[in-house]
């Protein structure tokens, strides 16, 4: 009888009887002297097993059933029912792509309830990860595990980072039958991918907002994962179940002296570009600049050039009177500043004497600001990157994006940042653009959304 087993992130099959029927990704592995597939492919392999009448052994299983579902059950939004649906329409594997503050969360825990399996939920930070913690013992009871952050307890319900479950999956990858993917644009990074693919777990749920990856590689996510089986974007939800929104983009005029700064800043550093034969838009063309501009002084004094620049661009005094300007405007209103930076963030928190969040800020100060901010003690925060995912601020309804990169998911998510619905809440969002500036086409590349329409 064959026998199936699962080592080290891989599935190994001994006693084949006829290797002809078994699936395409299942080899031989000389080295041990049996086949092996990855765990990925358990599901995939049982039911050829199966189809093809093959008698086995399943020794590689280890999950356990849960004994409680949910005991906590709120009424579930038709598009979060429809979503449930469609992933268990489709084996309970795939993508569900919702907006930030929808509710995809919810969709998680119906999926965990439907499926009655261990489950690992995997989040790309530890304050997403604490948040799934406290999500988990609330709604489900009992023990909740953790992996990641100096801890290691594995339970029926576990929560784990990208880079634990990366770490760890080689063993853990045999004990949960289903894996939540949270922000799960995230997962085909070349390491993380093996999260997904050391774990057998035939129950795959991926959540996002924004599965779109600059890299091209979101296309992966249908093998690692499955298929995206629902979607609804921001403008569908807006308004019954996401707050009201309206987008501002704003062109700041440069004065006269930045102006001038700017343009020689940017001739030098063009000239050096172009005399060196490097395309800046095509792949590779940013580390073939800095690999170049270390050679030589002039190539130096290119990088110097190119930075300062940006910082114009970035952060012009003209721009910053004008966001004194936007924060007069909305003194009453709860306040998220956005910066390309964290030298920016902090001259703005400086110059308006506000709280900023970086990387650096510790998790209490962190928890501090942001406790501060939702009851009304700060009336703006300014962050760089952190805020960008993962952060529950309903009281937030006006975001000011002061720079940033030309990714479209960054700039969806911090869209995202205050469209949660609370009461009548009206959220506006402005986007401050350097005019005649290079920032011009980085605004054009991010607003390619549907949501900016």
């Amino acid at each position: 009888m064959l026998n199936l087993r699962f080592q080290a992130g891989t599935l190994a099959l001994s006693a084949v009887e006829d290797a002809a029927l078994l699936p395409e990704r299942v080899l031989w592995d000389e080295r041990s002297g049996c086949f092996r597939a990855p765990a990925i492919d358990y599901a995939a392999i049982i039911l050829a097993l199966e189809k093809q009448g093959i008698p086995y052994r399943d020794e590689a299983r280890e999950y356990a059933t849960l004994e409680r579902g949910l005991r906590v059950v709120r009424e579930p939004r038709p598009f979060q029912t429809e979503a449930l649906r469609a992933w268990r329409g489709n084996r309970g594997r795939g993508l569900v792509v919702l907006p930030t503050g929808s509710g995809k969360t919810q969709v998680a825990l119906m999926a965990i309830d439907a499926v009655r399996r261990a489950t690992l939920v995997v989040a790309p930070t530890l304050d997403l990860v604490r948040q799934w913690f406290d999500l988990l013992r609330v709604n489900f009871g009992g023990p909740v595990g953790l992996v990641g952050g100096g801890e290691y307890d594995v339970q029926a319900l576990t929560v784990t980072t990208y880079d634990s479950a990366h770490l760890h999956m080689e063993n853990l990858g045999a004990r949960f039958g289903l894996v939540v993917f949270d922000e799960a644009h995230h997962l085909p990074g070349s390491s993380y991918r093996f999260a997904a693919t050391a774990s057998l777990a035939p129950f795959r749920l991926g959540l996002t907002a924004t599965p779109e990856r600059g890299d091209g590689r979101e296309e992966e996510l249908r093998r690692l994962i499955g298929p995206t089986v629902f979607r609804r974007d921001v403008g569908e939800l807006a308004g019954e179940y996401l707050a009201n929104y309206r987008t501002q983009r704003v062109a700041v005029e440069l004065t006269p002296e930045e102006r001038a700064a700017y343009e020689e800043a940017r001739g030098i550093y063009r000239a050096f570009v172009v005399g060196q034969g490097i395309r800046m838009s095509q792949p590779g063309g940013w580390a073939e600049f800095v690999i170049r501009s270390s050679r030589s002084a002039a190539g130096r004094r290119a990088m110097r050039a190119y930075q300062q620049q940006r910082m114009l661009s970035f952060a012009a005094p003209s721009k910053l009177e004008y966001v004194e300007h936007l924060l007069h405007q909305h003194r009453h209103d709860r306040v998220l500043l956005f910066t390309q930076n964290n030298v920016t963030a902090y001259e703005v928190s400086r110059r308006f004497l506000i709280p900023v969040i970086t990387h650096q800020t510790r998790v209490r100060e962190r928890s501090a600001i942001l406790e501060g901010f939702a009851a009304g003690r700060y009336g703006a925060v300014a962050t760089s990157k952190v805020l960008n995912e993962g952060v529950d601020i309903p009281a937030a309804n006006v975001a000011i994006v002061i720079s940033g990169s030309g990714s479209v998911r960054e700039h969806v998510q911090r869209l995202g940042r205050i469209l949660r619905k609370q009461g009548e809440k009206q959220a506006l969002l402005y986007e401050l653009v350097a005019a005649d500036t290079a920032e011009q086409y980085t605004s054009q590349r991010r607003r390619d959304h549907s949501a900016y329409r």
